[in-house]
Order: structure tokens, then C-alpha cells, then sequence
């Protein structure tokens, strides 16, 4: 299933209990399943963060599809979310792709090299990224997120799989100028935006190997990253087992898998994202995550 997160357009404000939840059917359009979730026990809180495997809620939700008692929405009359909205956690892999290391002239990780974004950075599609005051090398990661359904702590590499929810695009907006002046990753990978989501997850089921997805990045069009997730030297079991030995991972939880090579601080002329350009994510099976840029005054 295609689950996604929205809000009807005639909804205001951006308080919780105005999303709802639906599955993104093969026409566009969504069916709201929102009260199949609710009726599963979950709270709106619980939407936002995602959802545990465990309370075992896809039955009730498919089945309202195909007995056609879910209600159907046309898309133009939502605006598609984020698809966990504020993660508890955002954990991010740097140098998980190795021409990606060999391009940014830094040596093959022994093991994963692991860094965080604040929730507050997440974004949905078409929303817009905002370059921060006081940077002007905004870069773009076209990068696999795994959502983490269910909870976990030293989960063997050989169990990570089941505590895959499923799968989304992300961007790992960064800005390097800050990145490299701080000598550390927090702040030019947090700002305001800098991790687009979405548009929807598909389940687990729906992708039968997320390591042989093309993963691709456009900017105004033009594709600048193009590889597949075949190249990850860390795949997500092992990344699993080496985040849960440490951190516990709990439902919601995204983890971004690392990005592929093309990075607009590597190229020859180096590429930053500029006020009016257009990006855009495509994974295959994921299909495209779209924002725009725009430059942020205060």
C-alpha cells in the first residue's frame, strides 16, 4: 500500500488533528483511511509519528478500499504532507555510497558513520525550501528512508527486515558552508526545510529489494545523480543492527540511508541550489519527491 498524509485544502492552520491518513491509489486520487486507523486505537499523535506494525491496522484499511467504503478524494482538493511528519528520530547515514566518499575525497567508512537532523527540518512535497540567510552553497542529497515500525534495541541483522515499515524519498538538504565552517554536521543539515519527505511510503511489501532501486536526483530538469541503491556498502540490516545497538529505534523512526554520487559540492563547477530552481527526488517504486527552492529573508 501507498500510504500518504494529508490535510484537505479547506482545513486551516497546521494543527494535528487536521491530518488524516489515506492510501494513494493508482488513479492519483487518495482514499481517506483515517477512520480505519483511529478505529484501530491509534491517536492522531500516534498518525504523526507512523504506526506500529503490531496493532496490525492494514487489514481494516485495505479492506475499506476494496469493499469501497472508503471515502475517495480527488487529489487537487488535499495538500499531500510529509508522510511521518515529525519523526521522533531523523537519523541520517553520511558516505554510505562509495563513489560518493571517493568524490568528497574522504577514505571508505569501516562501519556506518551516523549523524541526526532535527524534526523540525522535515517538509512535504511541493513544499518549499528555503535557503537560509548567511549560506549561499545549499547542496542536495537524493537519498532511500527506511520507516521504522516497531520497537527495537540490539536487533540482529538477520531480524532488521521486520521492523521495516516501508519505504520514501528524501532529500538531505545541506548547507556546506555552514557544515564545514562548524566542523561538525548538526546545524548546516538542521536548518528550517532541509529534509523534504515523501510523497508517500510504500509498505514493506510493495518493494521486494530496496537495495536494486534506481535512485536519481534533477535539478531544474536536468538529472545530476543517477545510481542505484545496489551501491550502499552498508545495507539497511546492518545499518539497523548498528543504530539499535546503541539507540533504541521506535515506530516512526527514519533512518536515510546515505546518498549516491553527483553532489553539487563535488561537481566541476560545483552546483548550489538558487532561489527558483526545482528539485526533485525519484526512486524507483517511490516515485518523485518535488520542491521548489526559494530564498528564506529573515
Amino acid at each position: 500500500m501507498k500510504l500518504v498524509v494529508f490535510k484537505r485544502r479547506a482545513d486551516a492552520g497546521r494543527s494535528a488533528t487536521g491530518y488524516r491518513i489515506g492510501a494513494l491509489l493508482d488513479d492519483g486520487r487518495i482514499a481517506d483511511l483515517t477512520p480505519e486507523f483511529l478505529g484501530s486505537g491509534l491517536s492522531h499523535a500516534d498518525i504523526l509519528k507512523c504506526w506500529d506494525l503490531a496493532l496490525d491496522f492494514l487489514t481494516p484499511a485495505q479492506r475499506a478500499i476494496s469493499d469501497g467504503s472508503a471515502v475517495i478524494i480527488e487529489r487537487s482538493d488535499v495538500s499531500i504532507e510529509a508522510p511521518v511528519p515529525r519523526p521522533g528520530k531523523l537519523i541520517c547515514v553520511g558516505l554510505n555510497y562509495r563513489d560518493h566518499a571517493e568524490e568528497s575525497g574522504m577514505a571508505i567508512p569501516a562501519s556506518p558513520i551516523i549523524f541526526s537532523k532535527f524534526s523540525t527540518s522535515v517538509i512535504g512535497p511541493e513544499a518549499a525550501i528555503e535557503l537560509p540567510v548567511g549560506s549561499s552553497e545549499v547542496d542536495y542529497e537524493a537519498e532511500l528512508a527506511v520507516v521504522i515500525g516497531r520497537y527495537g534495541r540490539n536487533i540482529p541483522a538477520g531480524d532488521a527486515m521486520a521492523y521495516v515499515f516501508g519505504y520514501t524519498n528524501i532529500n538531505d538538504v545541506s548547507a556546506r558552508d555552514m557544515q564545514f565552517a562548524d566542523g561538525q554536521w548538526q546545524r548546516g543539515k538542521s536548518c528550517d526545510t532541509f529534509a523534504p519527505m515523501g510523497e508517500f511510503i510504500a509498505t514493506a511489501d510493495e518493494i521486494a529489494d530496496p537495495h536494486g532501486l534506481r535512485i536519481s536526483f534533477r535539478l531544474n530538469g536536468e538529472t545530476l545523480q543517477d545510481s542505484n541503491t545496489k551501491q550502499m556498502i552498508f545495507q539497511i540490516p546492518e545499518l539497523i543492527e548498528f543504530i539499535s545497538r546503541t539507540i533504541t529505534l521506535e515506530p516512526g523512526d527514519v533512518i536515510a540511508t546515505g546518498t549516491p554520487p553527483g553532489v553539487g559540492f563535488a561537481r566541476t563547477p560545483k552546483v548550489f541550489l538558487r532561489s527558483g530552481d526545482v528539485s526533485e527526488v525519484e526512486i524507483e517504486g517511490l516515485g518523485v519527491l518535488r520542491n521548489p527552492v526559494i530564498q528564506r529573508w529573515m
